[in-house]
């Protein structure tokens, strides 16, 4: 609070003598930016030894976060917060932190963040993934990313694939990522070993696949995949002749069913999987009617793709109407994608495969966070502090309180 008053001679000036009575202040508010600054704690430790013997002690005192280095708590999730919530490389934290007066490189970030990744946060991703099993609905896609040391021929792609709760559950949300070499089935069957209930995906083969081999996983298909290509049909079509054409109108019968859709997002499970029979089936229903009919007739190559595609899509298109819990779409695994991509754009590529499976944990908790609506840097910084307390716990139940949704969190 900073204070503005006039003194007793300037208001007699003013007002004349006793002339004057004293209003309500006037707040005036402005924002003050403190930058940040870096402080060096230095912890004297007693050392203590016995008269007769060799026996001796130190007092109590925590350890290093990380042994041999000076990084704390604070500025780990600083340097996380930087890279992985806010999309800066490493080499402009490197510059960031040199006008503080902390020459600590690029290097020295990208092994904190791998060695963090794996002593301490991982114990995390770990529980989080044991919880995903239990949201009878989840989604799952995945991205290219170039991975500099990997063992393979320069730009080469690897995969972060991505898993999360259901975005119909607004509440406890888990977002995952996952990094592997390469795009095939097996990535997916081993993330997914003991989870059963209803995946949503784009209309990649591998999650059909799985599906075939299980009897206990059912694969959701997403409508924009669908929509989008018939985007792509129209676009191709003369702007004059495009409110004739099929595509047009097939965009026109899916808005519509989006629409509708669209109306029963505040409804429970049970009323919105009863209203989807009621009001959306027959808009679908009309859709593929219309689709099987006019398939022989198809004449651009896009549009052909486009019906195909919605066609061998049929299947899966078909299982949001018999679940409330299961989106149209997979947008929120898109979106949740998002901030890596962004990323990915900033720095280009990841340097190795240890820094690909860090990231991967450290992106899962940042968003995981974001998703439940925590602040990242403080969520880190209390993560980091809380962990390695527990390192030598066998008893891993320390860890449900380290959720984005706890009520222990501070």
């Amino acid at each position: 609070r900073i204070d503005h008053y006039m003194s007793k001679e300037e208001l007699t000036a003013e007002f004349g003598e006793n002339g004057w009575k004293q209003l309500p202040d006037t707040v005036s508010r402005c924002y003050k930016f403190v930058p940040a600054r870096v402080e060096i704690e230095e912890h004297h430790i007693g050392v203590y030894s016995s008269k007769l013997d060799e026996h001796m002690v130190k007092a109590p005192h925590p350890r290093n976060l990380l042994r041999g280095s000076l990084v704390s708590p604070s500025l780990a999730a600083a340097i996380i917060n930087g890279k992985y919530v806010n999309a800066v490389p490493l080499y402009r934290l490197e510059k960031e932190f040199e006008r503080y007066g902390l020459a600590i490189t690029r290097q020295n970030m990208a092994n904190w963040m791998i060695r963090l990744g794996e002593e301490y946060l991982s114990v995390l991703y770990d529980h989080l993934h044991s919880l995903l099993y239990g949201y009878h609905v989840i989604q799952a896609d995945e991205t290219p990313v170039l991975v500099n040391r990997d063992g393979r021929s320069a730009g080469s792609k690897s995969y972060m694939w991505v898993y999360r709760s259901g975005h119909m559950y607004p509440e406890k949300q888990i977002i995952l990522y996952e990094y592997q070499r390469t795009r095939n089935t097996s990535h997916p069957r081993e993330f997914l070993r003991d989870y059963s209930g209803i995946c949503v995906t784009d209309g990649y083969q591998v999650y059909h696949t799985l599906e075939k081999e299980r009897e206990d996983l059912i694969i959701a298909g997403c409508w924009v995949h669908a929509r989008r290509r018939f985007d792509e049909a129209l676009a191709v079509v003369p702007k004059e002749s495009r409110k004739e054409s099929a595509s047009f109108l097939i965009i026109k019968q899916i808005q519509a069913i989006y629409r509708e859709e669209g109306k029963l997002k505040e409804l429970s499970s049970k009323e919105r999987l009863v209203q989807r029979q009621v009001v959306v089936k027959p808009l679908v229903d009309a859709l593929f009617v219309y689709l099987k009919q006019h398939e022989s007739e198809v004449g651009t190559e896009k549009l052909r793709e486009a019906f195909t595609y919605a066609l061998h899509q049929e299947k899966y298109l078909w299982v949001f109407l018999t679940d409330g819990d299961v989106p149209m779409d997979n947008n929120a695994s898109e979106r949740a994608i998002r901030g890596f991509c962004v990323g990915v754009k900033n720095w280009q590529m990841i340097d190795t495969i240890n820094g690909a499976k860090s990231s991967a944990i450290i992106y899962s908790i940042a968003e995981t966070a974001k998703a439940n609506n925590l602040k990242p840097y403080e969520y880190f910084e209390y993560l980091l502090t809380e962990i390695p307390k527990h390192m030598g716990d066998t008893d891993r139940s320390f860890l449900d309180n380290l959720v984005p949704w706890s009520e222990m969190l501070p």
